[in-house]
């Protein structure tokens, strides 16, 4: 560690220091408290009193150590007793292990009958240990730049539109609003200290005027007002349009992120609620270099051919559309889980939807695999699902001169292989039902303020989303689903779903247990998104309920644990919502307007013919 003196670092980076080391001043005299104090009901109410004032300090701190260092900031204020979620950039090795620690933890803590002094003290230790990480050489010359400061502001955005105003950090949302308060004029206080240090890529007059209409909307709210909060109104009149303003700073200045932590989000867009804000798979697979719009097009058009033509299956019977059935939003919606290749067993598990697929770091509802060209080639080859033999499959679609030709042009674009393979063949598929993720919603239209046509009970619905029902904790914004930001981690929860509606007993499906053999991830699924809920039932992993209204009741209960079944490690609350029935039609409204529009996909004429006479009786989109 290293100690700086202010003749050899700006008023902004003399702000940063003096807040950390507050920070670590009080965080001492808490330490000193809890190691001297005794165990009465006094003095847990002081200890939560000065966590409560350290939490207050810290919110506007959280601008720069959320981007500078997230696994050290987990550490000062992490949500969970253990964390397994799978990071872009551990695709490729196993999760590791990461203890939490911190203020949440400890509140949370506080509250248990048998809380003991040493177990409260090394949370909060951990959390001082944390913060030495952001004293560092290489942090510091990190603050140097200008360019880190627009990207702290950018991830300040998105955890404002997201995390910031749901209590997902906040074990006590009555102080939502409150923390809000003082966070804001903090960060605006940097805002002002940066301008002065670097007034040639200086923040715009018309994004601090906004930014102080924001803090004004805020200072207006009760205290209290978690429940009433106007989620709607706070995104889309004020963090959505300082995001647009944000994003033209960066291009302006020609920013450019060296972050591992942000690298997927795009800087060219101009809304929270641009469907390119981030993609978090890879469609192109192993054509990731073409970029000719017309050759890519041409990929794609093969792509769908190969969507609809059973010739991927062992017997020439089944294709992609079987169970991914465009006209049912891509999923099968009139089965609870579809036909096993053997054609007598069904398989244990809905068919996921493919729209919006590119925005999962990991797929399949376990997080089995960690790019859509692997899941395809999976499927295909799966002996319950398309029982190919991977071969098998390459030689059929060859022996068919429609794409022979096509593939074997393409291949200059791939000069490592030199014969068509199944990458070739999985790529083409992503391509084109990675496309299937672009398409927008009337939410996403009023929050772009490009229609004022949205019903009133949709923003209500928004706002209990945000609030009451504390949904937005888990289906973050702008996907709804479980990648928050910087959008590069796939989130798993342990519901305690149930194995059908009657909550005799749980679904006996371990999740993603079966993929990563941890207690906690123990019946733990992957988060999926809400966009296209109407047109993708039935829900759940198993399939087993039919329709939303059983969906929000299951939640309004408290999950399984909350219906009364045994499950020790379930991630959500198993208190009950108390959400009365205006409230959950209202919710229900608000997810019926994250349906897409959604052209209709026409399934090509007729398939193409092969050299082997035995495959030309194959049917479009298969037969079963």
């Amino acid at each position: 560690m290293v100690s700086f003196s202010t003749s050899d670092t700006t008023a902004y980076e003399q702000q940063y220091q003096a807040g950390i080391r507050q920070l670590k001043e009080e965080q001492a005299q808490l330490l000193n408290q809890i190691k001297q104090g005794s165990k009465s009901p006094e003095q847990r109410d002081q200890v939560f009193q000065m966590l409560y004032s350290l939490r207050i300090r810290y919110k506007y701190l959280d601008f720069w150590l959320r981007y500078l260092e997230p696994n050290a900031y987990k550490q000062i204020n992490g949500v969970l007793p253990v964390e397994w979620e799978t990071e872009v950039f551990e695709k490729f090795e196993k999760p590791y292990k990461r203890p939490g620690a911190g203020w949440y933890l400890a509140a949370e803590y506080l509250q248990e009958d048998n809380a003991n002094r040493d177990s409260l003290f090394s949370l909060i230790q951990a959390a001082q240990q944390a913060l030495d990480v952001f004293e560092s050489d290489s942090i510091q010359t990190q603050m140097k730049d200008p360019g880190v400061f627009y990207f702290c502001n950018r991830l300040f955005l998105l955890n404002l539109a997201s995390i910031y105003t749901t209590g997902f950090e906040c074990p006590d949302t009555s102080m939502v609003i409150m923390e809000l308060k003082n966070m804001l004029p903090g960060v605006g206080n940097i805002y002002k200290v940066y301008n002065q240090c670097y007034p040639s890529t200086s923040l715009s007059q018309d994004y601090l005027n906004l930014y102080e209409q924001a803090i004004s909307f805020l200072q207006k709210q009760p205290d209290t007002a978690f429940y009433t909060f106007n989620h709607f109104l706070f995104i889309r009149d004020f963090v959505n349009p300082l995001f647009r303003i944000n994003q033209a700073l960066i291009r302006k200045y020609q920013f450019e992120t060296i972050s591992r932590q942000d690298y997927t989000l795009n800087s060219q867009v101009n809304s929270i609620f641009d469907k390119n804000l981030y993609q978090g798979q890879e469609t192109k697979g192993i054509y990731f270099y073409v970029k000719d719009s017309a050759i890519l097009r041409q990929i794609s058009e093969v792509g769908k051919l190969l969507f609809f033509d059973p010739i991927l299956s062992g017997n020439n019977k089944r294709s992609c559309a079987s169970c991914h059935k465009p006209s049912q939003g891509f999923t099968d919606t009139l089965v609870n889980t579809a036909m096993q290749f053997n054609q007598t067993e069904v398989l244990p598990r809905n068919t996921p939807s493919l729209l919006n697929a590119i925005h999962y770091q990991l797929l399949m509802l376990d997080g089995k695999h960690i790019s859509l060209q692997n899941q395809a080639k999976d499927v295909t080859t799966n002996p319950k699902e398309m029982g190919s033999q991977t071969q098998e499959l390459v030689e059929k679609v060859l022996a068919i001169p429609t794409y022979r030709q096509a593939f074997k042009s393409w291949l200059k674009y791939t000069p490592t292989e030199k014969e068509v393979n199944i990458e070739h063949i999985a790529s083409a598929l992503t391509l084109y039902y990675g496309s299937l993720s672009f398409y927008d919603s009337p939410f996403d239209r009023a929050m772009n303020s490009t229609t004022k046509m949205l019903d009133p009970e949709v923003i209500k619905g928004f706002n209990v989303f945000m609030g009451k029902a504390q949904c937005g904790t888990c289906h973050f914004v702008p996907q709804f689903n479980g990648t928050k930001p910087p959008y590069i981690s796939s989130e798993f929860e342990v519901l305690g779903v149930p194995e059908d509606t009657n909550y005799l007993r749980l679904s006996q499906d371990v999740g993603r247990f079966g993929v990563h053999a941890v207690q906690e991830m123990d019946r733990a699924f992957r988060t999926p998104t809400l966009r296209n809920i109407t047109k993708t039932k039935p829900y759940f992993h198993h399939g087993g309920f039919r329709n939303l209204a059983q969906v929000i009741e299951f939640y309004n209960a408290g999950g399984g644990k909350g219906k009364g079944l045994g499950i020790e490690n379930q991630t959500l609350s198993a208190d009950s919502l108390r959400l009365n029935p205006e409230e959950k039609h209202q919710l229900i409204v608000f997810m019926k307007s994250l349906t897409e529009d959604i052209p209709e996909v026409i399934p090509p004429n007729k398939l193409p013919e092969s050299t082997n006479k035995k495959l030309n009786n194959r049917i479009l989109g298969g037969i079963y």
